[in-house]
């Protein structure tokens, strides 16, 4: 068998075929950019909502601490008023 003889490619085929592919890597450039924007949207929600928590717990923890104190105080109150009713009678 013999090959086929080599010819030089067609210029304007080459041309034809570099700008389809041109448009498969812009086509391409564009559909990750917007996945990035997306990523970056919601890293961006996803940081606020952090903050947003980290703000509510240690509000919950401020306020937490009294209850205890209460806590504590009611079970004195209770063996106080146990020990005065006990020494009454």
């Amino acid at each position: 068998m013999t090959d086929p003889p080599h010819f030089p490619p067609d210029p304007t085929a080459v041309a034809v075929e570099l700008e389809r592919l041109r448009g498969t890597v812009e086509a391409g450039f564009a559909r990750i950019d917007g996945s990035l924007a997306l990523l970056v949207q919601r890293s961006d929600q996803t940081d606020r909502q952090l903050a947003d928590h980290e703000q509510r717990l240690e509000a919950l923890e401020r306020s937490r601490w009294p209850l205890a104190s209460v806590g504590t105080l009611a079970a004195v109150a209770t063996v106080v008023v146990t020990a005065w009713q006990l020494a009454g009678r």
